[in-house]
């Protein structure tokens, strides 16, 4: 980069600083600042050039360019020239003193600049300066505060400048007359004592080593007298507070003998500026000066004053500190280092005058106090090391305050005490204990007693200081080892110290391994007749229980296992603190678990180092957990959740393998059971770990043992009951027998009656208090049964368990059994079957295994779920009944069929109706008949778990019923149960029930075994039955539909033969139509049930394919217009693609849509119908219209709708003229017959076929659509309907329709009357119209033709007017209808011949 183009660059900046937006001015002073960076001599040299020719640039943004250049000065101060320096220099000083006003900023900035450049060209600054400071006139400010300013920051370039400078301002401080001035040199006094004082501490550095002390104590005696006897005297409250800044430092210049004749006048006045002044930091900072250079003289004149001094130091230390404000935080800094000067130079009396100010009660006094010796201890130990005893026994009352501030500063008192020998003094463990009460705080005990203007951080907290100390403590301050071994152990057992299990464990093993270290093979714990260190049973047991629990993190929660198998991460790392301790601690607690747990315990904590709270997976770490031995896997796998909670204990015990320990550990966890009365989550978990005790203990200890646990249980506490019992199912591994016999003892005794009993514990027992002994008692079987050993389960599983739950269960009420209705006793029940019953299944006799009772407990079962309220899901009793149900119906006999449709009813009627949360989509009826299970989150969470855990119940209940009728019959006998629920009105209903459709026909094809080929009947029926779901409104319903649709072909596929895995492209392709189905238009929806029901067709048994259609048909009145819709849909498709196959099936068909037309009026049944018709006859149409020409006449409208359907096609509606024509023509076209015996003349009667056909034809005619097929065939239309009108002249109808008519008329309900010539008179106008002929129609209407046809005596006249009209309007069609009339000459019909002849002739 050239230099011009530098310059033009900076002077773009410097013309854009005039900019009036403040954030663009700085934008261009940070520009300038970078620019200098790569090029400081030329932006410098361009700055000043620019100040230099624009003199009347405003200050504002002089300031601004100053600020630049005072920044790259200083970057860039060893690439500076002297040339640059001194352009720089008399730029600065020059800008600094143009204005005898004082600009803040602006001379500031100046001054700024040249304290930078003074940094190195000290000397050419100090010639610009001294220039300005000349003797007799009084410079100006800016040039004293510069001097000030640069003395400290080149001290020893300004320090030898000093003695003059001194010697020429002396006389100056006279003469300033003004306030500021005098603030300025004071503050300028201040700077200059302060560099004097560091280059004398810094001789051996410092360029002139001979400068003392003693040539500035003469003027700055002179300058000390005009301050304290002149300024201090009359000036302002700032000037003041400036002198008072400025006494410190000069104090320590000044001679020692005016320095103790000064003090009795200086501290008093000092001190009183306290009251004075409420930012006191500088008068602490002054005083605490003061102070030491009286002390460095050994002035006498402190002991006068030392009891106001303390008094005044006190009341500062004592002010509250608030966070925010860091001059008050400084002025606790400067008074504790006054009293650091006080406590060296008199100890005795700052104790005597501290100590007692603990004993008082004010919060403020206290903390105070507090920090006070904090500091003096570390401050001034050697001082404090004599009176070690007397600050120890002062900290008594301290100790027993409870507001937290003062526990703050006595936890940071003790701290420090530790770190200076206090505490191997006598009383130095009661602050040991005092931090360990302080690691057990709770953080609600915390938080309730901080004031309302604390801020509490929590890193700020008791707790927290409190186990950052503690661990401090132990690892960096080597004496403390002896103090706290073993001495910490201590506080491990007593449940008060719980939430200090981690920083002790924490603690103690750092110390132990130290202690290892020292003598590899000595016991680490030594008693020594040391009664209050723990026993290693009570370590083991403590260890094992003690953990914290998440939502409740400051109670003891949960077991060290379960914590590690649950939620190691919480509660400060708790879980693997203790492993830690367990580990290090193997050889005390037993020699023999060494080996073990040396390699075991770091591989649980490696994996929990390996993993987060959020990463860790649950069944992975249980897995990584110490494994019990192989052989009891199979029969503890239905105690998993407490079984792998306690197979690190069942280890250890196996390795141990002595009876003795294992009695006094048992009996160890027994007396700490009533410990955990107020947490029943820890006390069930160490019921667990007695259990597991217990099953490697002897008999005669088990049954002592369980009996003392029966007896003192507290089973008013519901909570407690699950520890209880899976104490006993974990005993029973091992013990089934005297498990067995304590029960039954218990339960034979009169426990359970509400009179007195033989244990005072039981004494007028209430009828609540016996349930929930009953309760515990039922629990207690159950888990028996799950612990026992397969091979002896059987045997006492009906005898035993089942007979003595039922004797719990139930009350004698005058020697008749009584059922409880308690909720929980059902509960216990319920629980305890389950259990049983899966204890039973698990068997490898099972197969072979009758139950008895089997139908018995089922029926319970089933009287426990109707019990439960309807559509509500509140607690686990559906759920597990139905579990235990599910295991019942395994087992030998199977239940009856009423017995099994009892059960699938009663739970399918429960689960169904429980109404969902409702969801985004959901109708608003649907929303509003949702339930309300509050607004807690938690109580969401638990319902729609326990609802999910409910349905998954139901789905194996279902699949194992299944089992027992593994064909295509028990499978639609399941499908059938739950039919009405597929069809339900209600959408969560449906899509429950076609879930689990989804979810059995799935498991019946997983386990279908076919050995021959098997047809399956009810194919069709079953797709017929799912189908139309696939355009449910509920997506999810959809889903599934097409699921158990794509199961049921690959059932069809199996039963015929194909191999399990074989994968059909057809039945596959249903699977990419799923995406289909959930868009919300109807267009796409429709079209994908379509494009189902093609694929359906390519793989449907022809058999079925009735099947399917008439379980459509019967969904076309479905409540849901979507699944009608798709119905309809799915009957044309399969009617198209496979109509064909259904010639004898089409009056079937024919009857079920007349029928269904019958049923509804719906439009869209109406359109369905009529396609459906449509459909099959263009496969079948002589079969159609012979099916429809049955129908009963007069056709009704539902049988017309379905004749003018088959006009929609013309090559159809041609088909169907031409077969009704032949009817019409071929058939005989009335009867005659005598209607009275006297009857001269035969009555001529019609025939029903021609008539049926003739109302027919019209019906078909009457289509629009049916224009090009009468075209087609218009001559032969007209011909056969004229002839057909000639011969039913004076024609009764049918003799079943007269007798029709007359009931009709007798009964006054009113029926249509069938005039065969009218029907004839009206199909040949109907042929006329759509043949285009209206005006013929139109023509004879006006002459009156009609009716003239209609009668015996006009009937040739009408004839004539007929061919008038046809001759004048239908010329052109008069010949093929001639020709054809020629033909009929010959009829054997008299009438016709007659008819034809007046045509022609006409």
């Amino acid at each position: 980069m050239s230099e011009t183009y530098a310059k033009r660059l900076s002077a773009i900046l410097l013309d854009a600083v005039t900019d009036k937006d403040p954030q663009m001015q700085e934008q261009v002073c940070g520009a300038l600042c970078d620019f200098g960076e790569s090029k400081p001599a030329e932006v410098l040299s361009a700055c000043e050039e620019h100040l230099r020719l624009h003199e009347k640039l405003a200050h504002p943004y002089r300031t601004i360019i100053l600020r630049a250049m005072e920044i790259v000065v200083s970057n860039h101060i060893s690439e500076l020239d002297k040339d640059t320096a001194r352009a720089i220099i008399l730029l600065a000083s020059n800008e600094m003193t143009k204005v005898k006003e004082l600009v803040s900023d602006w001379q500031q900035a100046a001054s700024s600049v040249l304290v930078a450049v003074g940094r190195r060209f000290i000397s050419s600054v100090m010639e610009e300066l001294l220039s300005k400071f000349q003797p007799g006139l009084l410079p100006h400010p800016c040039t004293v505060h510069t001097l000030a300013s640069l003395s400290v920051s080149n001290v020893f370039g300004v320090v030898p400048f000093l003695t003059s400078i001194l010697s020429t301002m002396l006389p100056m401080l006279g003469a300033a007359k003004h306030d500021s001035m005098k603030v300025v040199f004071c503050c300028a006094l201040q700077r200059f004592s302060e560099s004097i004082l560091e280059y004398l501490a810094n001789l051996d550095q410092a360029p002139d080593p001979t400068v003392r002390k003693d040539a500035f104590a003469s003027d700055i005696f002179g300058a000390y007298d005009i301050l304290f006897h002149q300024w201090l005297q009359s000036g302002g409250a700032k000037l003041r507070l400036a002198v008072v800044e400025a006494l410190g430092p000069m104090s320590h210049l000044l001679p020692s003998e005016k320095l103790e004749e000064q003090l009795p006048k200086l501290l008093p006045r000092v001190l009183a500026f306290y009251k004075k002044h409420t930012e006191t930091v500088h008068v602490s900072k002054s005083l605490g000066q003061i102070l030491e250079a009286a002390v460095s003289v050994g002035s006498r004149t402190l002991d006068i004053h030392l009891n106001s001094l303390l008094a005044a130091l006190h009341a500062q230390i004592c002010v509250p500190v608030e966070s925010s404000s860091p001059l008050v935080m400084s002025n606790q800094k400067e008074v504790l280092r006054c009293f650091t000067v006080l406590a060296c130079c008199s100890p005795d009396r700052l104790l005597a005058f501290l100590l007692p100010k603990l004993d008082t009660s004010n919060e403020r006094t206290r903390v105070g106090t507090l920090q006070v010796l904090r500091h003096v201890i570390n401050a001034a130990a050697a001082q404090m090391e004599v009176k070690k005893p007397v600050i120890l026994s002062s900290m008594k009352l301290p100790l027993l305050d409870t507001n937290n501030k003062v526990k703050r500063a006595v936890v940071q008192v003790v701290s420090a005490m530790a770190h200076h020998g206090y505490l191997e003094q006598p009383g130095g463990k009661a602050m040991v204990e005092y931090i360990v009460q302080q690691c057990a705080l709770p953080p609600e005990a915390e938080i309730q007693k901080l004031g309302a203007d604390s801020e509490a951080l929590a890193a700020d907290s008791v707790r927290a200081i409190s186990v950052s100390t503690l661990y401090l403590v132990s690892t960096t301050v080597d004496r403390m080892g002896e103090v706290l071994w073993p001495y910490l152990l201590e506080f491990l057992v007593p449940i008060r110290f719980t939430r200090a299990l981690s920083p002790l464990c924490r603690s103690l093993v750092h110390l132990a391994q130290k202690r290892q270290e020292a003598g590899a093979h000595a016991p680490l714990i030594q008693y020594n007749g040391n009664v209050h260190l723990p026993s290693p049973y009570a370590i083991t047991t403590r260890l094992l229980v003690e953990h914290c629990g998440p939502g409740r993190w400051w109670r003891p929660q949960l077991c060290l296992l379960q914590a590690v198998s649950s939620h190691p991460y919480v509660g400060d790392g708790r879980g693997a603190a203790s492993l830690r301790l367990l580990n290090v601690l193997h050889q005390d607690i037993h020699p023999a678990l060494g080996q073990r747990w040396v390699t075991a315990i770091p591989l649980l904590l490696e994996h929990l180092d390996e993993y987060s709270e959020e990463t860790l997976s649950q069944k992975e770490w249980e897995e990584k957990l110490l494994v019990v031995r192989e052989e009891e896997k199979t029969r503890v796998s239905l105690l998993w959740e407490q079984e792998e909670k306690t197979r690190f204990l069942r280890d250890s015990l196996a390795v141990v393998s002595d009876n003795t320990w294992v009695c006094h550990l048992t009996l160890e966890m027994c007396k700490q059971l009533p410990n955990y009365n107020g947490t029943p989550l820890e006390k069930n978990f160490l019921y667990k770990c007695v259990g597991t005790t217990l099953g490697a203990a002897s008999s005669k200890v088990v049954r002592k043992h369980l009996r003392e646990l029966l007896e003192t249980a507290r089973y008013q506490e519901e909570r407690e009951h699950e520890g209880l019992a899976c104490c006993f199912g974990i005993c029973a591994i091992s013990h089934l027998d005297d498990t067995l016999a304590q029960l039954d003892d218990f339960v034979k005794s009169d426990v359970l009656r509400k009179s007195a009993g033989i244990f005072n514990l039981f004494k007028n027992r209430s009828e609540s208090e016996a349930n929930k002994v009953r309760s515990a008692l039922i629990l207690c079987y159950g888990h028996v049964a799950a612990g026992a050993p397969r091979e002896l389960l059987l045997a006492r599983v009906e005898a035993d368990l089942f007979w003595n739950m039922s004797e719990c269960f139930s009350t004698k009420v005058l020697g008749i059994k009584v059922e409880t209705q308690d909720p929980a006793l059902r509960l216990s029940l319920v629980q305890s079957v389950c259990m049983a019953t899966q204890a039973i299944c698990s068997s490898a006799h099972s197969s072979s295994f009758h139950l008895s009772r089997k139908a018995e407990l089922v029926a319970q079962m089933v009287e426990f779920i109707r019990a439960e309220p309807p559509d509500s899901l509140k607690t686990p009793i559906w759920k597990k009944a139905m579990l235990a149900c599910t295991y019942l119906v395994t087992l030998e006999p199977a239940l009856e069929e009423q017995v099994q449709a009892d059960l699938i009813h009663s739970c399918l009627h429960r689960v169904m109706a429980v109404l969902p949360e409702p969801e985004e989509g959901d109708s608003p009826q649907e929303v509003s008949a949702a339930p309300t299970v509050g607004g807690d989150p938690q109580e969401l969470l638990l319902f729609q778990s326990l609802y999910l855990d409910t349905v998954q119940v139901l789905k194996d209940l279902l699949t194992s019923l299944l089992l027992w009728n593994m064909t295509p019959l028990g499978l639609q006998v399941m499908l059938e149960h739950l039919s009405p629920w597929i069809k339900s009105p209600r959408g969560h209903e449906r899509v429950r029930a076609v879930g689990l459709s989804a979810c059995l026909l799935q498991f019946f094809l997983q386990h279908l075994q076919i050995s021959a080929l098997v047809p399956f009947h009810n194919l069709g029926l079953l797709i017929g039955l799912f189908s139309p779901r696939c355009a449910d409104l509920w997506p999810a319903t959809r889903r599934e539909a097409v699921s158990c649709i794509h199961s049921l072909l690959y059932l069809q596929l199996t039963c015929v033969g194909f191999s399990r895995d074989y994968q059909d492209d057809v039945a596959e392709q249903l699977l990419s139509l799923k995406d289909g189905l959930v868009h919300p238009d109807p267009a796409i929806l429709f079209h994908t049930c379509h494009s189902i029901a093609q694929l359906i067709a390519k793989r449907l048994p022809p058999d079925q394919l009735i099947n399917l259609l008439l379980t459509l048909f019967e969904s076309l009145g479905d409540p849901d217009k979507n699944c009608s819709r798709a119905a309809s849909v799915m009957i044309n498709c399969l009617l198209k693609e496979r109509g064909n196959m259904l010639q004898e099936k089409v009056p079937e068909i024919v009857s079920v849509l007349r029928s269904k037309l019958q049923e509804t009026q719906e439009e869209h049944i109406l359109q369905a119908a009529q396609h459906s018709v449509f459909a099959l006859a263009t496969h079948h149409c002589a079969s159609v219209v012979s099916n429809l020409l049955g129908s009963p006449l007069p056709f009704d409208s539902h049988t017309c709708t379905l004749w003018r359907a088959l006009a929609l096609e013309p090559g159809l509606a041609a088909q169907v003229l031409g077969l009704l024509l032949e009817k019409i023509s071929k058939d005989v076209l009335f009867e005659e017959s005598q209607a009275f015996l006297l009857s001269s003349t035969p009555d001529r009667v019609a025939t029903l076929l021609p008539l049926a056909a003739t109302c027919a034809l019209h019906e078909v005619a009457s289509a629009p659509a049916s224009g090009p097929a009468v075209l087609e065939l218009y001559p032969q239309l007209f011909v056969a309907l004229l002839l057909r009108v000639s011969c039913t002249v004076g024609v009764q109808p049918p003799r079943q329709l007269q007798a029709k008519e007359r009931r009709s008329a007798s009964s006054g309900l009113a029926s249509r009357s069938l005039e065969p010539c009218s029907s004839a008179v009206d199909a040949l106008q109907a042929v006329l119209v759509r043949g285009g002929n209206e005006d013929v129609v139109q023509c004879m209407e006006l002459d009156g033709g009609w009716q003239l046809l209609r009668t015996s005596a006009g009937h040739e006249e009408g004839v004539t007017r007929l061919a008038s009209a046809m001759a004048k309007f239908a010329g052109p069609r008069l010949p093929l209808v001639m020709k054809l009339l020629f033909t009929t000459q010959s009829s054997m019909y008299e009438v016709q011949r007659v008819t034809s002849t007046a045509f022609l002739a006409e």
